[in-house]
């Protein structure tokens, strides 16, 4: 199961490094996202997968009686879910105010602070 993830983990790096590199802003931040859910496996499968029980201590023990599940991935993982929601929907509101101000979505075309090549000084 393991080699399973880490097989699609490597496909949605892979994916999301083509999707970043296409000029398109609106692919970029398809990528940008890909590379988000890549990382958030990883971290998930570092946290190894083992069935378990939830990590709670019967009142009165020192430690769990038997195998628990590691709880720290899963809270790192969803602490990176809602900080990737934040910033998908920051980037997509950033695109289309660049989209409406400029007009275009290829980052080639975008350049308000760069002279024209044709414009002499």
């Amino acid at each position: 199961m393991e080699s399973l993830l880490a097989l699609s983990i490597g496909v949605l790096v892979a994916t999301s490094v083509y999707l970043m590199l296409a000029p398109n802003v609106l692919r970029f931040i398809f990528g940008l996202v890909l590379i988000s859910n890549a990382a958030n496996l990883t971290i998930f499968l570092a946290g190894r997968l083992t069935p378990g029980a939830p990590p709670l201590i019967a009142e009165g023990a020192a430690a769990p009686a038997k195998l628990v599940a590691n709880a720290l991935p899963q809270a790192l993982v969803l602490t990176a879910i809602v900080i990737g929601f934040g910033l998908f929907a920051f980037a997509l509101v950033l695109m289309f105010r660049a989209y409406t101000t400029l007009g275009t979505l290829y980052s080639d075309e975008m350049r308000v602070a760069e002279p024209r090549e044709n414009d002499s000084i």
